[in-house]
C-alpha cells in the first residue's frame, strides 16, 4: 500500500477492532499491532516462536529471536 492508504486501512481496522470484530492480521506495522492486538503471535521461518499478550511481547519478549526482531524494528 502507498503511505496514504496505509493510514486509511489501519484506521478502518482499528474501528472494526473497537467494535469487537475478531481479525487475524499479519503485519509489520509494530505500532498498530501494539495498539490493537489482544494477542501477538511471532513467527520465524514458518514456525511460531512466541505467543503472548502485546504488553508482554513488546516490553519483555521471552525468546531471543523475538527480542532481536523488536530491537531492529523499534
Amino acid at each position: 500500500l502507498d503511505p496514504e492508504r496505509v493510514k486509511e486501512v489501519l484506521d478502518a481496522m482499528k474501528t472494526l477492532a473497537n467494535k469487537g470484530m475478531t481479525m487475524i492480521v499479519v503485519t509489520h506495522e509494530i505500532a498498530f499491532a501494539r495498539e490493537v492486538a489482544d494477542r501477538v503471535l511471532f513467527m520465524d521461518e514458518g514456525r511460531v516462536v512466541e505467543t503472548s499478550p502485546p504488553k508482554d511481547f513488546f516490553s519483555n519478549a521471552r525468546e531471543e529471536r523475538s527480542r532481536r526482531f523488536l530491537n531492529q524494528m523499534m
